[in-house]
């Protein structure tokens, strides 16, 4: 492989999967609308010989000129604040943005690598979460729109593989940490620290005994990267098994940013998931997997950019 396509390549996992790419030797084809991606994301690429961004929205046709070798399908808007703004964009992007990147695969005769969610297991009711688990999700909830538009996207990729032979991949993404998260998020990490390095009070929902299981950027991006490689075509759980409640997590973010910001909390969202664990043992047997990057170390660098960037933004309204 030497030429890859990433769709959504100017969000939060995209970039950093140019970056990876392109650090091995890759050309690098970045495609987004920037709905929610961002050009300082990609900033630093803009003068890579190897780099090239175009400004398309995938659910129009996605025309991409020369040899393709893999196609990535990072494109979709995944904060809980979308669910509410733009719902019918989330479900378009996880249709027509989907078989359009199929599309461009088939066409192509490239691999194609479908970025799916742990949101297809909604609120489960096996724990951990392993790959056979069909889910317990509710699709007329206002997550509705982002678990079926994955749960979707997984079933036209394996559509897709079955009439037309495509080499296809599916990773299932669990709950991912980093530089270059949106400050306005709307997930815990996000909010914990802005809310924390603001001196603001730190928003737990419910009791904060809901748990999530975080996995830095540069582990999932690793995961990735292997099973482009690989021959899994079954969905694949790629996150970090460590399992921790939010309010913990809200007590770190707090120790680690020396604020004084108290704890507060709040009503728990609908439909919010109670817990979230993968089961990763597919991940290690077949692609020798294993998250490395321990909760401590990866808070620590993404907090530090969240103080970087806020620092900007302030310094660009004065």
């Amino acid at each position: 492989m030497s030429r890859v396509v990433i769709t959504g390549g100017a969000g939060f996992v995209g970039s950093h999967l140019c970056d990876r790419f392109l650090a091995d030797g890759y050309e690098v084809v970045c495609v987004d609308n920037l709905i929610t991606g961002s050009l300082d994301n990609i900033r630093h690429l803009q003068n890579n010989p190897q780099f090239q961004y175009l400004h398309t929205d995938i659910c129009e046709a996605l025309n991409i000129e020369g040899e393709v070798d893999a196609v990535l399908n990072f494109a979709s808007p995944a904060s809980p604040i979308d669910f509410t703004r733009i719902p019918l964009e989330i479900m378009d992007t996880g249709s027509r943005g989907t078989r359009n990147a199929l599309e461009l695969a088939r066409t192509k005769g490239a691999r194609f690598v479908q970025a799916s969610t742990s949101e297809v297991y909604g609120d489960p009711l096996v724990h951990p979460q392993t790959e056979s688990y069909l889910g317990n999700v509710n699709c007329i909830g206002i997550r509705g729109v982002y678990d079926e538009a994955k749960r979707f996207s997984e079933a036209m990729t394996m559509a897709y593989r079955r009439q037309y032979q495509l080499e296809t991949r599916i990773v299932r993404i669990f709950n991912t940490y980093g530089e270059r998260m949106k400050l306005d998020d709307g997930r815990a990490l996000p909010n914990f620290g802005t809310q924390a390095l603001r001196g603001d009070p730190i928003t737990v929902y419910g009791d904060g005994s809901q748990t999530r299981s975080f996995t830095y950027v540069s582990d999932l991006v690793e995961g990735i990267v292997r099973l482009l490689h690989s021959d899994c075509s079954e969905p694949i759980n790629i996150g970090n098994p460590d399992e921790v409640d939010l309010l913990t997590v809200a007590k770190e973010v707090q120790q680690l940013t020396q604020s004084n910001s108290e704890i507060v909390f709040r009503d728990l969202p609908p439909g919010d998931p109670k817990v979230r664990k993968p089961d990763i043992s597919r991940a290690q047997a077949i692609l020798n997997w294993t998250p490395t990057i321990q909760r401590a170390e990866g808070l620590r660098r993404t907090l530090a950019d969240f103080a970087r960037r806020m620092k900007q933004d302030d310094e660009s309204v004065a």
